[in-house]
C-alpha cells in the first residue's frame, strides 16, 4: 500500500525530579551495574473490540481502553482500513462545536514516536445523495496529549489536512519519558448536516524503557501476564478512603442482601469486606463465589486511570493459598475482573482495590474483552444518564476454553476455571430510600454466559433471569426486597434495550 509520511518535530521539555525516582525507572540496581533500557514497538491496530454506533462509550483493545466520541469501529467497505477493522470518527455536526474524538483511558511512557495511519474517508450516506450539497474535498484533524491522566489536553504539531482516501502515515517525535496519554480529534468543520470523516488505523507506540501498556489488557479486564513466577508484585491490602461505598443504609455494596452465608470461618464461602466491594471468597477455588457492589456516577468520576497494579491480597488467612499476580501466566486466561476497574476511578485507592487478584476469574479473553466488557460499559452508560445500579456478579462450575483451548485449573491446580460467569444488575433512578423503591416494575439485567473463546461480543444474545440464576447457583438472591417484589423482577427477562 502506498504511504505518505509526515515528521512532526516536538521539543517537548522533560521535568526531572531531584529527590524521587521513579518506580519504573530502567536504570538497574544498586550495585553498580545498569540493565540498559530495552527498546519497544507496540501497534494498536483496532482489530479487537467492537462498537457499531456513533454514542461515546469505552472500547477494550489489545492495548487498553479507548474512549470513542462520535467515533465507531469501521468494517464497511467503504472505510479505508488496514485488516478487517479501523476507527472512524465523525466531523462536527449541525454547525454544533462538537467533534468526534478518540482518546486513551491508559498513560504511556517513555515513548519516543508515536506513528498514526489516516485517510479522508468521504462524506455522509446523506451527502452522496444530495446534488444540493457539495462535495468536501478534504478533512483534518489533530493529535492532543495529556500529562495529567486525561483532565487537560493540548494540541501537538500541526493540523493533518487528509485529501486523499488512502491511508498516509504521520510520525510525531516525542521527547518527554513521563507518563501521557493522546487524543485524536476531527476537527473538519462543513456546513448543515454534512459530517466529514477520516479513518484512523495502526497507531504504533515506540520508544526505550517500560512503556506501561500490557498487550492485551483492557480498562476493565485483565491481560495474561507474561512475566516469570520470580517477578509476582507483593501482596497488598486495600486502604479503603472516604470515596467508597457507606458501610449501611442508602447505596451500601450489599444493600439488597448477600447471596450466601459468607463468613469469616468457611474456607469455601469466606466474607471480605474490601471497602469498595464486597466479596464471598473460595479459597479452595481461588476465586470469587461472588462479588457485590453499587455503582453510580460518583464511582465512575475519572480521577484517576487504570492503576493495573495486580497484586495477591495480604488479608486473606495464612491457610489459605494466595493467588499471585503471575498466577494466569501463559494460562489462555485472562485475569477478569469481577468488580471493574472502569467502576472505581474516584481514587487511586478505589482502583487498586479492584486488582487485587481475590476479585479475579480465569476468564476467556474473547469473553473478558468484548462481551463482557460491552456489558460492563453499558452499565457504567445508564449512570451518566440518572441511574443508580445494585451489581451481583459471580461465576460457577468447572473447565473453560481460552486461547491456549480447554481447562478446568490453572496455576498447578490452585485456581479453577469457572464453565459459566453471570451477572445481575439492578438499575433505578436516582435517589434515597433505594429499597422501597424498587417495584415490581424495576428493570433487572440477569446474564449468565459460558467461558468460552468463541462467545458471541453481543450480551444481550445470554439474558436470562435471576432465577435462572438462582436455580444454576444454589444462591438467594436479591433477599432483602419484599418476596413479592421478588417474585415479579426475578421471573422477568430483560429485553436488552
Amino acid at each position: 500500500m502506498n504511504y505518505k509520511t509526515l515528521l512532526i518535530g516536538l521539543s517537548i521539555s522533560l521535568a526531572l525530579s531531584s529527590c524521587k525516582k521513579d518506580r519504573n525507572d530502567d536504570s538497574g540496581t544498586n550495585t553498580g551495574t545498569t540493565t540498559p533500557p530495552k527498546p519497544f514497538t507496540i501497534t494498536e491496530d483496532f482489530e479487537n473490540g467492537t462498537k457499531t454506533s456513533y454514542d461515546v462509550g469505552d472500547v477494550s483493545t489489545i492495548t487498553g481502553s479507548w474512549n470513542m466520541d462520535g467515533t465507531l469501529l469501521g468494517t464497511d467497505k467503504s472505510d479505508i482500513k488496514d485488516g478487517k477493522k479501523d476507527v472512524r470518527i465523525q466531523g462536527t455536526k449541525n454547525n454544533a462545536k462538537r467533534n468526534g474524538m478518540l482518546t486513551m483511558n491508559f498513560d504511556v511512557r517513555h515513548l519516543s514516536t508515536i506513528s498514526i495511519k489516516s485517510a479522508f474517508t468521504n462524506f455522509s450516506d446523506k451527502q452522496r445523495v444530495s446534488s444540493t450539497v457539495p462535495v468536501p474535498l478534504k478533512a483534518t484533524w489533530e493529535l492532543q496529549v495529556s500529562k495529567d491522566g486525561g483532565k487537560n489536553f493540548t494540541k501537538m504539531g500541526e493540523t493533518v489536512t487528509d485529501a486523499d482516501t488512502i491511508l498516509i502515515t504521520t510520525t510525531y517525535k516525542i521527547t518527554d519519558t513521563t507518563a501521557q496519554r493522546f487524543r485524536i480529534v476531527n476537527t473538519s468543520d462543513y456546513n448543515g448536516d454534512n459530517r466529514v470523516r477520516i479513518n484512523i488505523d495502526d497507531i504504533v507506540f515506540s520508544g526505550v524503557g517500560e512503556s506501561g501498556i500490557v498487550v492485551g489488557g483492557s480498562p476493565d479486564t485483565a491481560p495474561v501476564d507474561t512475566t516469570s513466577s520470580s517477578s509476582a508484585t507483593p501482596a497488598r491490602g486495600v486502604t479503603v478512603g472516604t470515596d467508597a461505598p457507606p458501610a449501611s443504609g442508602d447505596n451500601n455494596n450489599i444493600l439488597l442482601g448477600m447471596p450466601s452465608n459468607a463468613n469469616n470461618i468457611t474456607t469455601t464461602d469466606y466474607l471480605i469486606n474490601q471497602g469498595y466491594y464486597v466479596e464471598s471468597y473460595n479459597a479452595t477455588r481461588g476465586t470469587p463465589n461472588w462479588v457485590s457492589w453499587h455503582l453510580d456516577a460518583t464511582n465512575t468520576t475519572q480521577v484517576v486511570g487504570r492503576q493495573d497494579n495486580f497484586a495477591a491480597f495480604s488479608g486473606l488467612p495464612s491457610t489459605f493459598y494466595a493467588v499471585q499476580s503471575n498466577s494466569y501466566s501463559g494460562s489462555g486466561f485472562d485475569r477478569g475482573h469481577n468488580c471493574p476497574s472502569a467502576d472505581r476511578t474516584s481514587s487511586a485507592n478505589a482502583n487498586s482495590a479492584t486488582f487485587l487478584m481475590t476479585n479475579m476469574i480465569p476468564q476467556a479473553p474473547n469473553s473478558n474483552q468484548e462481551t463482557w466488557a460491552n456489558l460492563e460499559n453499558y452499565l457504567r452508560a445508564q449512570t451518566t444518564q440518572g441511574y443508580e445500579v445494585y451489581i451481583i456478579m459471580g461465576s460457577y462450575g468447572t473447565g473453560g476454553t481460552g486461547s491456549n483451548g480447554t481447562a478446568n485449573t490453572i496455576n498447578g491446580g490452585h485456581v479453577t476455571v469457572p464453565s459459566n460467569v453471570w451477572k445481575v444488575a439492578v438499575l433505578i433512578p436516582n435517589g434515597n430510600t433505594d429499597i422501597v423503591r424498587i417495584s415490581n416494575t424495576t428493570r433487572v439485567i440477569a446474564v449468565n454466559t459460558p467461558n468460552v473463546n468463541s462467545i458471541n461480543s453481543d450480551w444481550t444474545k445470554y439474558i436470562v433471569t435471576v432465577r435462572d440464576i438462582e436455580k444454576a447457583t444454589g444462591y438467594n438472591l436479591l433477599s432483602q426486597l419484599p418476596q413479592s417484589v421478588q417474585d415479579a423482577i426475578e421471573t422477568s427477562k430483560d429485553s436488552g434495550i
